[in-house]
């Protein structure tokens, strides 16, 4: 039995996620999504799970939202799959019963006309007690969303020896999947970087020191909260909305990253099915099919499909038509 779980199922709960983590996932919400099933099962000393268990222990949150239900119960379903490998006997949650996908918010796109006006309220920005380097600090981090693709996460984790003044780089270390990546920079972001490197030398300037500090409680790096807190203020005071009204999310700016790079390069010409790789790589992508994602057929790429098609097949859609004879 796992030191950790209680159930008889839960030396196989353990090896299941030992399995996950080794594959490079962090599955965090799921060890705890797992750890509550498990409970579960050794409170009414159940040795497997039945249909009828796994329709008692989903009622358990039924005061969630069906997109919560729904991803607790698709936990389950993968470890039931697991188990299955080895005993075709084992249940496993049939997907029918499930709680109807929602669809996905759409990510707003910045327009170039944004990202200028949200760089010039950063840099009007008043300094704070909490936050000498607020105007500073804000003004880099537009910069290195938008010109780098980087998560949120990733930049408040990024620490002074991450960036390479010779190289003109970033180190992201050990993010999503447990990947490491070197992120080249543009001259523009090279440009806000020293900007802000100049500003900042009278902190504490070790190589392990946060990148972007807040001065709350003496220099100190950024929570992902508080920083997506702040920026969405940002978004906000800019007048910034999506189609549906809402703020947008600092997640999209990574979308416009993205977006933004496949447009120039059907604007240049370029292959864009050779450069998708260089892109996914950039964004720390396991494979294609994850940065697909993040360039979905939004309209912008349509109408740049569309323009570059029509402008290699205007001849032949415009030749007259031949008469049979």
């Amino acid at each position: 039995m796992s030191a950790s779980f209680r159930s008889r199922l839960g030396e196989r709960i353990g090896a299941f996620l030992a399995l996950k983590k080794a594959l490079g996932r962090s599955y965090f919400s799921e060890s705890y999504m797992l750890a509550h099933l498990d409970r579960f099962l050794a409170a009414r000393r159940l040795a497997v799970l039945t249909p009828a268990a796994f329709a008692a222990w989903t009622m358990t949150f039924l005061h969630t939202t069906p997109t919560v239900r729904r991803a607790r119960m698709l936990v389950v379903r993968k470890f039931c799959l697991y188990l299955q490998r080895t005993d075709p006997r084992c249940f496993v949650p049939d997907l029918r019963g499930f709680p109807t996908p929602h669809t996905p918010r759409p990510p707003h796109i910045f327009t170039r006309a944004q990202i200028m006006a949200l760089i010039e309220l950063a840099t009007s920005l008043p300094v704070r007690s909490t936050s000498l380097l607020r105007s500073e600090v804000f003004r880099l981090a537009i910069v290195l969303l938008y010109t780098t693709g980087l998560r949120r996460n990733e930049l408040v984790r990024l620490v002074m020896s991450d960036y390479s003044s010779k190289e003109r780089t970033l180190l992201i270390r050990a993010s999503k999947f447990h990947k490491s990546r070197v992120v080249s920079l543009s001259r523009t972001a090279v440009e806000e970087m020293d900007r802000y490197l100049s500003a900042r030398r009278r902190f504490l300037h070790h190589a392990t020191a946060p990148l972007l500090i807040s001065n709350h409680q003496g220099p100190s790096a950024y929570s992902g909260g508080s920083f997506g807190s702040a920026m969405r203020q940002l978004f906000s005071e800019a007048g910034i909305r999506t189609t549906d009204g809402r703020t947008p999310r600092v997640h999209d700016l990574r979308h416009t990253y993205a977006v933004h790079a496949l447009l120039r390069w059907y604007r240049g010409g370029a292959d864009v099915q050779a450069k998708l790789p260089v892109l996914s790589t950039a964004m720390g992508h396991v494979s294609i099919v994850s940065t697909a994602h993040y360039l979905a057929l939004l309209e912008p790429l349509a109408e740049a499909a569309s323009d570059r098609f029509e402008r290699h097949c205007r001849a032949i859609i415009s030749a007259p038509r031949r008469r049979k004879q």
